[in-house]
């Protein structure tokens, strides 16, 4: 398949990939540009073992590429097929006639400054999170058609010497580069991009309970590999800190969990910039939630509700409401709800860093961050390569899980404070600094998927 389309199906696909309050902070760079294409392919080899050093970027002036006038892919100006940058048409296919380009295609995986969380610290870490889970996401689909990714290189801010980084003026100025991924063409197992579609469309959260019974430890262990097995990352050679799964099954580990956020859970409600930030993403109705493209209806948070309940909630949960009931314990009162649905969960999972070497796994020093490291957070928090690599075993996890017929619904608020992380990763005996904690089990009620903006609001020719 020509890679204009493969990448639209794989967008299409990743679009639906998790993030905080379903914010898709993600973005994603073609270049197509033949400047562009340089600057790729030297920082790419930079990347490598004995590589050179980088070309500085030139931001791709000579030439523009086709494409609608911001850069989105779609179609040129003058209405004329879009065209790959060897002038062969993008759509052309060993069907009409034209043989597609063989050649390698370069992609940029980036942070959207303008959609990201930034309430709390934390959230900088969530939103890598989300973007690595978004890019392995799309890797695996673009590779179920023939494009596998055959190298990566994790990008920092000296990467691409100052200068606007790829593609000049059709860069957005929001979006931080992440990751290069160079893909090169390689067969496909039949079948493979049919269940990967339905796999993703079927993952979501749920926040509803789960059935009692317990998951067979051969299903644990097989969710536990799958955290290893990354197509975004696969042909990244460079060191990082890699993620450990634990599962808490056992009735201690979970009436602890279960603990934790009884006492800690009403931090979600109780900070009000967070809370604030958090209420935005809660959309009125179904009609709302659509034309917005991201977020969460009170349905998608609680559930089937009656109208004059869904009225009370979102009286409830407004920021002024809510400043006025914490003096009554209604953020204690919502904490001891979700433990108690923790506590009724056959199972709880929670992704570390793994510091099995004598480390916590965070890029402190004695553990230092690979050449994935690019500036990090400071303190205890990791490299944002490292981060970025455990989106992407999130990303396999929660498709696996998936398949196993499995649910999930992250609970973040233990781990966006710092002392209540130390806390929780002590009491758990957790193996490592913990990046993503979840229930885990079988739905009693299915809840409903939310809703994802046009995929070409995060595609970019540059």
């Amino acid at each position: 398949m020509a890679f204009h389309d493969a990448l639209q199906v794989a967008a299409a696909i990743a679009a639906r990939a998790p993030s905080s309050h379903n914010c898709q902070p993600w973005g994603v760079g073609w270049a197509t540009d033949a400047a562009t294409r340089r600057t790729a392919a030297a920082l790419l080899a930079a990347g490598e073992p004995g590589g050179r050093a980088a070309v500085s970027p030139g931001g791709g002036s000579a030439g523009t590429a086709a494409g609608a006038p911001d850069g989105r892919l779609g179609g040129t100006r003058d209405g004329t097929p879009d065209r790959a940058p060897d002038g062969t048409p993008d759509g052309a296919s060993a069907g009409s006639g034209r043989v597609p380009s063989r050649r390698s295609e370069y992609l940029v995986l980036a942070l959207d400054r303008a959609r990201e969380l930034t309430a709390l610290p934390a959230h900088a870490t969530e939103m890598l999170l989300s973007c690595g889970s978004h890019g392995e996401i799309l890797a695996r689909a673009l590779a179920a058609q023939g494009w596998r990714a055959d190298g990566v290189r994790l990008l920092g801010p000296g990467a691409t010497g100052g200068a606007p980084p790829f593609g000049g003026d059709r860069w957005p100025r929001a979006w931080e580069p992440l990751c290069l991924l160079r893909l090169s063409p390689a067969p496909a197992p039949p079948g493979d991009l049919a269940a990967l579609r339905e796999t993703v469309g079927a993952r979501h959260t749920n926040r509803g309970p789960y059935r009692p019974e317990a998951i067979d430890p051969g299903v644990l262990a097989r969710l536990a590999s799958s955290a290893t097995e990354s197509a975004l990352l696969r042909a990244q050679q460079a060191p990082g800190a890699p993620v450990a799964v634990r599962h808490l099954v056992g009735a201690p580990e979970r009436a602890a969990l279960a603990e934790l956020v009884a006492r800690h859970g009403g931090r979600d409600f109780a900070h009000r910039a967070a809370w604030r930030e958090t209420h935005a993403y809660i959309r009125r109705d179904e009609a709302e939630a659509a034309r917005a493209g991201d977020g969460f209806t009170l349905g998608q948070l609680f559930g089937e509700l009656s109208p004059p309940r869904r009225l009370g909630m979102r009286a409830a949960l407004a920021p002024a409401t809510m400043r006025l009931l914490r003096h009554a314990g209604y953020d204690r009162f919502l904490a001891r709800q979700l433990a108690a649905a923790v506590r009724r969960s056959p199972a709880a999972v929670a992704l570390c860093f793994d510091g099995s070497d004598g480390s916590d796994g965070s890029g402190r020093p004695g553990n230092p961050a690979g050449p994935g490291d690019f500036g990090g957070f400071g303190g205890r928090t990791p490299d944002a390569g490292s981060v970025l690599r455990a989106g992407a075993a999130l990303a396999g996890y929660w498709l696996a899980a998936t398949r196993a017929g499995l649910v999930l619904h992250p609970v973040s608020v233990l781990l966006q404070h710092e002392d209540v992380r130390d806390a929780c990763e002590r009491r758990l005996a957790l193996p490592g600094r913990a990046l993503f904690l979840s229930r885990l089990g079988y739905a009693v009620t299915a809840f409903p998927s939310s809703h994802r903006r046009s995929p070409s609001h995060a595609l970019r020719r540059v």
